[in-house]
């Protein structure tokens, strides 16, 4: 059997996480994921 047969559904796993990532990146969704995890990085240090 060939790579691509035996792992049909990890891959296209792989493809549908990818197009994922790139429409949150594309919609800037990045930002927003930084800014929620330094605010409770502050939180849990105390300095927030």
């Amino acid at each position: 059997m060939s790579f691509v047969k035996r792992n049909r559904a990890a891959l296209a796993l792989l493809a549908l996480a990818a197009a994922c990532f790139a429409l949150g990146a594309g919609l800037g969704q990045h930002e927003t994921v930084l800014r929620k995890a330094v605010n409770l990085c502050m939180e849990c240090i105390g300095l927030g």
